[in-house]
């Protein structure tokens, strides 16, 4: 397998990759502080690199605030673009395939269909450009990269709609929640396991995959399932995105196709709503 560097490991993925790691007995990987491996510092990736001469780099570094990055969109660009494009130069110059996590808002969302990596990707807020804008780049700049689109990502560790959910549950009665924005969530843990599977496989398939949980469903639905599964008792009354405006558009349908990434690496895909019992038993 070679050793393997993951860069962003303080975040939400980031801890999932660690818990996995260890579940699956993986000693040769390396978790280094955002100090250590600040994507922004291309001299201190290359001696990074340098030193521990991964065979892979995991990229789960981002800026995720959708809504923010609107505000702050030269931080966004130099975060999802800028850093992706530094860490693809380091692995090119060390030998090193990357894994770049990246996401379903670099499409528009606009067809009920299921969307396949090949399909035109259209981003409709400044995350999702910057998100696209680093796969470019990636794409660019290294033969040897696996990007993974994913979605509604979240799990027992850092902040997610998951646990919101649950605390705003716990503090209210009635909750409002969007209907009309469809898509998957997915599980990190399972997103983790789907990462190194990748890497397990000794593959030179390079390009774009699409990773989320199997199934389809709504914010609203999602959170009905959180509530039913924690046994939460609040009232959760749909509304439409409109009811709620916020400053970044959100694609209103961005279910994603995972025939590819289940075929080329023998990878099978938990339903969503399995994922979502085993989080919150977790988390209980």
């Amino acid at each position: 397998m070679g050793k393997i560097l993951v860069i962003g490991a303080g975040g939400q993925l980031g801890q999932c990759l660690k818990i996995v790691s260890t579940r699956r007995n993986l000693t040769d990987i390396v978790f280094p502080s955002e100090a250590d491996a600040n994507i922004l510092d291309q001299a201190g990736l290359q001696a990074l690199l340098s030193k521990e001469q991964p065979a892979f780099v995991i990229n789960c570094a981002a800026y995720t605030a959708v809504d923010k990055a609107e505000d702050e969109v030269e931080l966004a660009k130099a975060v999802n673009e800028t850093g992706a494009a530094n860490l693809a130069i380091a692995c090119a110059a060390n030998g090193a395939a990357l894994i770049h996590v990246s996401t379903d808002f670099v499409f528009e969302g606009n067809d009920v269909k299921l969307l396949i990596e090949d399909d035109v990707a259209n981003p409709i807020n400044v995350y999702g450009q910057t998100k696209l804008d680093g796969e470019k780049a990636v794409i660019a700049l290294l033969k040897e990269h696996f990007i993974l689109r994913t979605s509604w990502l979240y799990s027992e560790y850092a902040n997610n709609f998951v646990k919101t959910m649950l605390k705003l549950g716990a503090d209210r009665d009635e909750l409002n929640i969007i209907a009309d924005q469809v898509g998957t969530p997915t599980y990190a843990i399972d997103l983790a396991n789907a990462i190194f599977d990748i890497i397990n496989a000794d593959s030179d398939a390079y390009g774009v995959y699409h990773y989320s949980n199997e199934g389809v469903t709504s914010w609203f639905d999602f959170a009905k399932a959180i509530f039913d599964i924690s046994d939460t008792k609040v009232k959760v009354n749909p509304i439409p995105g409109s009811a709620y405006p916020t400053k970044a558009s959100r694609p209103a349908f961005s279910v994603m196709d995972k025939t590819k990434i289940k075929k080329t690496f023998n990878i099978e895909i938990p339903y969503w709503r399995d994922s979502l019992v085993e989080c919150i038993a977790k988390l209980q």
